[in-house]
């Protein structure tokens, strides 16, 4: 078939370019379903030197997540350090993706309006990311970043906790061979879990684990 025949019928070119993409689509995606890095949990080296696979997020963090989502964090924030010096350095270690396999959405994101989280677990305190959070020109003067004070006062509605972590065990099992699901105990204590806490109270512990399971590796 010459190059002329396909330049000159429109229906013919669009068809060989969809099966072109869908070959290549294939050859990329595929392998990744077969690959141990892109289909387990990260494993974590304690500070006794055992070894364990990174576990789901606790209930807390996993209200946390949603109010980072819900609030639209991902819009200016990725979470997906590239393996590139200019990164590495700024951010640490670059993003894997055994430490996504509990996220249901993924939070890797481009768009970088702010600085990338996928290591901010632990870089600051508590107290300094409630305050960030709050405004955060009183920590960050040239920062642009919108405040969040009414965090402080809504409380986490524990009603759906529960019912949160059984969606997330259907995900996790359809998804990840060797990762962990929440246990009917640990789902009978989620609404217990969360009682009383605020908004802000897990969305600071959501950040506060960010990146955690192997920055001993940077």
């Amino acid at each position: 078939m010459s190059h002329e025949v396909v330049e000159k019928n429109i229906g013919l070119m669009m068809i060989l370019i969809v099966i072109v993409i869908s070959i290549g689509g294939l050859v990329e995606i595929v392998p990744l379903f077969f690959i141990k890095d892109t289909t387990e949990p990260v494993l974590i080296t304690n500070k006794d030197g055992t070894t364990e696979y990174a576990k789901p997020y606790s209930a807390l963090r996993l209200e946390g997540r949603d109010v980072y989502i819900r609030e639209g964090c991902y819009n200016c924030h990725s979470q997906m350090i590239r393996p590139f010096r200019a990164e590495t350095e700024r951010y640490g270690h670059y993003s894997v993706a055994g430490e996504s396999v509990y996220d249901h959405p993924f939070q890797w994101g481009s768009k970088r309006t702010g600085p990338d989280l996928a290591r901010v677990g632990g870089r600051y305190s508590d107290d300094w990311q409630r305050v960030h959070l709050i405004n955060p020109r009183d920590v960050v003067p040239e920062s642009n970043m919108p405040g969040f004070p009414w965090l402080t006062e809504n409380k986490v509605d524990g009603s759906e906790t529960a019912k949160k972590m059984r969606v997330m065990n259907t995900l996790i099992s359809a998804t990840c061979s060797k990762c962990e699901t929440y246990s009917e105990k640990e789902i009978a204590n989620a609404e217990n879990d969360v009682k009383g806490k605020t908004e802000m109270d897990a969305l600071v512990a959501y950040l506060q684990e960010l990146g955690t399971a192997i920055k001993t590796r940077r």
